[in-house]
């Protein structure tokens, strides 16, 4: 197990008149090569949750652990773990600040102490994985459109190679191209590369797409966390902690309620096509 939390727990302000549990007594794990999608309404705790799995937060209770090893045991080892576990903020273009793309991409790498040739092979690596030109790479990052920032952003925290990736609503003020684009990216580089990967999102169509399993938060608690299919096919449990299953999943579960023989496990628009596709050729009278 490469992430593993146990009874974790962290309150904002302790003992004092705001104090504020944002995470309460998680424990779960995460093996290595997953790509699990986090979901929760606004103020579920899942921003403060990635934040703790790499150590920028410390705990109030609960320990973490990284390939078994408690990440705060020896407190002042905990900057190892950043680079184990990369973790690409909300609107992370606004991190942006070298004078080129390269060096901006280039800057962790140089801080985790590779070399020349293994920052520069990290650097091209990184920027064909989200799909930056060369050409851009010599460019001022604030020359670059909305979109080739977030993903010259994200660039920069792959080359570092961390073992864990984890992105917080990555796509969040993109238009739909742009989203697809990142996303498109972050899937192709955890299918080439193997690493396991952790997605905030609200969007449950794109969990659906990309996640194999789905941890729900519900005001900071561990609600369900399971596949993804499994998680899907309890919707009274997501839409009581003010969610919903993707609108092409609840179109199938009508389907099936009104007499079709469907899969209702359709995440997916093209899930969906190929679903009424097999539906008709198997010859269903409703069909």
């Amino acid at each position: 197990m490469i992430l593993q939390t146990k009874n974790l727990t962290y309150t904002y302000n302790p003992n004092a008149p705001f104090e504020k549990t944002a995470i309460s007594d998680i424990s779960i794990g995460v093996e290595k090569g997953e790509f699990v999608g986090i979901i929760g309404h606004t103020g579920s705790g899942k921003s403060t949750l990635v934040q703790m799995c790499n150590g920028l937060i410390k705990p109030t209770s609960g320990k973490i652990f990284i390939n078994g090893e408690d990440i705060w045991e020896k407190p002042k080892e905990i900057r190892k773990y950043h680079f184990m576990v990369g973790l690409v903020f909300q609107y992370p273009e606004h991190q942006l600040f070298m004078n080129t793309v390269y060096n901006d991409i280039a800057f962790g790498p140089k801080n985790k102490g590779m070399t020349e040739t293994q920052i520069h092979d990290a650097v091209m690596r990184s920027a064909e994985f989200v799909e930056l030109k060369p050409t851009l790479l010599d460019k001022s990052p604030f020359e670059l459109s909305g979109g080739e920032k977030r993903r010259a952003a994200i660039a920069g925290v792959l080359a570092m190679e961390p073992e864990v990736l984890i992105l917080d609503e990555p796509t969040a003020g993109l238009d739909p191209y742009g989203r697809d684009t990142i996303l498109s990216s972050i899937k192709n580089f955890q299918k080439r590369s193997g690493t396991t990967v952790l997605l905030v999102s609200h969007s449950m169509e794109d969990i659906a797409k990309l996640a194999s399993k789905v941890l729900v938060l519900d005001h900071g608690k561990e609600h369900l966390y399971d596949t993804t299919q499994n998680v899907f096919a309890q919707s009274d449990k997501l839409e009581s902690s003010g969610l919903a299953v993707p609108q092409i999943t609840k179109i199938f579960m009508a389907l099936k309620q009104k007499g079709y023989n469907v899969n209702t496990n359709i995440f997916s628009v093209q899930d969906g096509v190929n679903e009424l596709l097999k539906l008709r050729k198997g010859g269903d009278p409703h069909a």
